[in-house]
């Protein structure tokens, strides 16, 4: 009978399937998180900021981008209001989806790329 393990999280359930796998001769996969940049603070809704100084860099994460796919449209706000923490600031259309980029915290907008 052949049977598969998937463990999630802790130490204890890595500890638990090594020690499955050599029992019954499978072999385990970890999966690490080679992506994820030391110096950027993460939100659940898949943006990054990086905290340089008085300015910040905001992006979205690689798993953000494979889901949108190709690009083909950005909308960005202009130059200078201030945006409030949890508003839409960037609108992308791709061909797979159009999604709306959120502000991670309160800021006001001094350059667009």
């Amino acid at each position: 009978m052949a049977r598969s393990f998937w463990f999630l999280g802790s130490n204890f359930h890595s500890n638990m399937a090594s020690r499955a796998a050599s029992y019954l001769r499978i072999p385990v996969f970890q999966r690490g998180f080679a992506s994820v940049v030391k110096d950027l603070k993460y939100f659940d809704s898949h943006e990054w900021i990086n905290v340089e100084g008085n300015s910040a860099t905001v992006g979205i994460t690689n798993h953000a981008q494979d889901y949108l796919g190709d690009v083909v449209y950005v909308e960005t706000l202009e130059v200078g209001p201030p945006v409030s923490q949890g508003s839409s600031f960037v609108v992308v259309e791709s061909v797979n989806a159009t999604s709306d980029i959120y502000c991670p915290t309160f800021w006001k907008v001094v350059e667009v790329n």
